[in-house]
């Protein structure tokens, strides 16, 4: 099991941790992880970043 970071709003489905930040950096976006695979996702472009 995951321990949440202070700020995060994690959600889980299929086994994907989707994780947002209170005051994080712009643009706006979420983390999501899955396994030992993670992305960084651009909310207004749906575009990964990272």
């Amino acid at each position: 099991m995951f321990k949440a970071r202070p700020g995060s709003r994690p959600s889980m489905f299929y086994g994907i941790l989707i994780r947002m930040f209170f005051n994080d950096h712009p643009p706006p976006h979420f983390h999501a992880r899955y396994g030992e695979f993670e992305a960084t996702i651009d909310i207004g472009t749906m575009a990964i970043t990272s």
